[in-house]
């Protein structure tokens, strides 16, 4: 990541933003930290993150850390790194990480024990919340922790219903995902991925069983992202959805739209995910100015 992060609205937040609010910058990187795990799994260190001053830090915080666990090596430490030392990582104050940490405590997704410290749960089932809060980072945290199968891509015709987003195209390229529970197996979403054409051609498949799409286009490709309009909305099963989640025709499915921006107001790609609904649920959180 840059030092610098562009917000739903395109504007800027560096460092020194969060510095004059009184934030100490994040630190290059954490201090090997003690694990229960056999000395050759590898540590758990998180992601980096450029906080955004017009988002609750907190909430930052939490979203990041979200998807580095559950976008985690599988051999890594279960340990996390010390309150304080998530806080310097950051460059939050220790009460804002705590209140991080019992967000994603209250999600199932960490434990936290009196003297031992705090622990990744790697056997977690939870129903995921799709929030809104137009953050790069917080798109990337929604997309993260499946096992990821590229069921296809190719280049097609740009699709009638799309037309709006490529006015300037006659073909994208169609990336088709399928996403399963990293425990169970179970199929939890597949995901059709329109991209344009010249960015697509520099994505790597690999990447695509690995990280979600927003990250490989903002941190692998280098696509300077502006925005993310999201829509979500309830819709029926069709007959390929049904059978790829496993779920009756007609059931109830949460439908996610998610359109890209470049730095020039491009699209570069929509998503259109569909998540089963008896595993998934949206929130919105709307903050008073």
């Amino acid at each position: 990541m840059t030092d610098s992060h562009e917000t739903a609205t395109g504007e800027f937040a560096t460092r020194e933003d969060v510095d004059a609010r009184g934030g100490s910058a994040p630190a290059p990187a954490l201090p090997s930290t003690p694990s229960p795990a056999p000395s050759s799994a590898p540590s758990f260190a998180p992601d980096s993150l450029v906080l955004n001053r017009k988002l609750p830090l907190w909430y930052q915080v939490s979203q990041s850390l979200r998807a580095s666990i559950l976008g985690r090596p599988q051999d890594a430490s279960l340990r996390l790194p010390t309150e304080e030392q998530l806080a310097t990582h950051y460059g939050v104050s220790v009460l804002t990480m705590r209140q991080a940490l019992k967000e994603l405590e209250t999600e199932g997704l960490i434990s936290r024990h009196r003297r031992r410290g705090t622990f990744i749960e790697p056997r977690a089932r939870r129903a995921t919340p799709v929030r809104l809060l137009g953050s790069v980072d917080a798109i990337v945290a929604q997309q993260s922790g499946d096992a990821t199968t590229v069921l296809g891509h190719g280049t097609v015709p740009v699709p009638g219903d799309l037309a709006e987003f490529f006015p300037d195209c006659g073909e994208v390229v169609s990336f088709r995902r399928l996403r399963r529970d990293g425990e169970s197996g179970e199929p939890t979403n597949w995901a059709e991925n329109a991209v344009r054409p010249e960015v697509a051609a520099r994505i790597d498949l690999t990447d695509l069983e690995r990280w979600p799409m927003t990250k490989v286009l903002h941190d692998i490709v280098g696509v300077k992202i502006s925005r993310i309009t999201d829509t979500v909305e309830a819709r029926l099963a069709d007959p390929v959805t049904a059978d790829l989640l496993q779920v009756p025709l007609l059931s109830p499915i949460l439908h996610y739209t998610g359109v890209t921006y470049d730095e020039k107001g491009r699209v570069v790609d929509v998503a259109r995910i569909r998540y089963r609904g008896d595993r998934f649920s949206f929130s919105l959180t709307v903050e008073a100015r």
